[in-house]
Parts: structure tokens; sequence; C-alpha cells
């Protein structure tokens, strides 16, 4: 199967060659590797152009500044594989990721597989994509680039444009459409750290975006699911004021642990808009954890 590799290209031009290295180093016979050139200001568009000199796997795509979903779906665009995966071009992959990862496919649609240092899969597979979304906690790792797909999945599919947390939109459509899903412990994705990016400093309008994102999701909930969108829920209505849009549940608060579990026992107290009055207040829970 051919597998095509996308990766956006926007002011990383001291590592995209790291990142392209990385990849075309897989041993992959059949590849394509798409590099996506979003109107980067920087040296990024040459590095690129060199690259397809260099090794006739690459493909370059120049197109004015549209944001990381728009890069991503230029490449959808374009892909001829069987299957695509996603890498930010200021991340790596460890050297035989892809190899034992394309053994695993076979009638799988998605494989879901570990990142360096931040995430790491027990090696199960589900036909039950409800179960791989609240088992695995798939809701909170809804990241594009540590997964291989069947390309067909994206036929009707595409990254929101104009928006950030893309991803979380993005995978309970595909999930919708996914008969077989696979999690591994094998591979490593090297993921790197952006202090000034938009996970880490995410304001209160952007998070209000990821809390939609997973309430029109129409995917199960469950009591930590529900949780990790409270955690979402204070931050915005912290950092906004705006009107809560998490629907009050009761949670069974014993079932958790530590700071969650706290937290629970205060929502099913006081209910979720004083909760969210309390925390902003005397700070009742510090540093909530999305």
């Amino acid at each position: 199967m051919k597998l095509s590799v996308v990766i956006p290209v926007y002011r990383t031009a001291a590592t995209l060659n790291r990142c392209v290295e990385s990849v075309l180093s897989q041993e992959v016979d059949d590849m394509e590797v798409i590099l996506v050139d979003d109107g980067s200001p920087d040296s990024s568009p040459q590095l690129c152009d060199a690259w397809a000199v260099k090794d006739q796997r690459i493909r370059v795509i120049h197109q004015q500044n549209g944001g990381l979903s728009k890069a991503r779906n230029s490449g959808i665009e374009v892909a001829t594989g069987d299957l695509i995966t996603f890498v930010d071009s200021d991340d790596w992959l460890a050297p035989n990721t892809y190899p034992p990862l394309l053994d695993m496919m076979g009638d799988c649609d998605l494989l879901e597989y570990s990142i360096a240092g931040g995430l790491t899969l027990a090696d199960s597979a589900y036909t039950d994509m409800d179960e791989y979304w609240l088992k695995t906690q798939a809701y909170a790792h809804t990241y594009a680039c540590n997964k291989l797909y069947r390309t067909a999945l994206f036929d009707a599919v595409r990254f929101p444009e104009g928006k950030v947390f893309e991803d979380a939109y993005t995978l309970p459509l595909l999930l919708r459409k996914a008969k077989r899903c696979v999690t591994t412990h094998l591979g490593h994705y090297h993921y790197t750290q952006n202090p000034e990016g938009i996970t880490a400093q995410a304001s209160g309008a952007q998070l209000a975006q990821l809390l939609a994102a997973h309430l029109t999701s129409g995917m199960p909930m469950s009591d930590p699911y529900y949780m990790y969108l409270v955690n979402i829920q204070m931050d915005v209505w912290e950092q906004t004021g705006a009107a809560i849009q998490l629907p009050h549940r009761k949670v069974q608060a014993a079932t958790l642990a530590g700071r969650q579990k706290a937290k629970a026992i205060a929502l099913n107290l006081f209910g979720i808009k004083i909760l969210c009055r309390l925390n902003k207040a005397i700070h009742l829970f510090k540093k909530p954890s999305r």
C-alpha cells in the first residue's frame, strides 16, 4: 500500500531538514512526501524546492498563507496513496517508525501510535469506535500527526479552515466512517513543545472552539470525558465570562482520583456554574488540566 505523508510548512526553516530526513529514512518502498509551503516568509519555500530536487518522492505545493487546516487539506487533495498521515514540520519521527505500522494496517482504517515522552498506547484493536474514543481517552489526544489513516476516510472530510484545535473537529468525523481502529505502543512520533503555540497559549475564545468541537462531535460521554470538558469550560468561563455551554451532569466521583475527584464532588454539590465561579474567585482548583 502506498503511503502519502503530508507536511505543512510555515516558518520552520530551522527544523524542516530534520523533519524531512526523518521521514525519508523510514525505508518505506512506496511513499510520497507532500511538502505544503503555506506562504512561509522565511527560507522554508527554498528548502522545500531543494528537497524536491534531491528526492523524487517529494512533491511541493506553494500557496498563500491559509493556516494549518488549509495546508493539510491541500495535501489531501493531491495525495495518491492508499494511506495518509501527517507530520508537522517542527517534529520528527524515530527511525523505523512507519514500516511496522504499515504491516499492522491490514484491513484497519485508522491506526494510532505513541508519542515519544508524551503518550504510550496499549496494543489493542477496536471495531466499536465509541469504545476506542472512551477507553483510550482519544478525546484527549485527537492529534492528526500520530495516526495513519486509510485515505478514503477523507473522501468527504476536511480539516475546518479558520479554526484552531482543528483535530478535535475532524477525528470524530473520521471515526464515524471507520470500521476498524488499532492502537500500538510501536513507533515514536517526536512532538516539539512550543511554549508560544496554541496548546500552551490558547485564549478563552480559542478554548471555546475546542469545547464546541467536543459538544458538537456526537461522540458518547463518560464521567472522565465529562470532567475533561469541565476543565475546558472552567478555563473558558474564567477568561471570557461567556455563558456556560457545558450541560450539567452528575458524575460518579468515587470512580475518579485526586484533583478530578475533588472537582467532581464540588460539581455534584454546586453545579457547573457555581463551580466555575468558585474556581475563579478562590482558585479552588489551580491550573485546570486539559
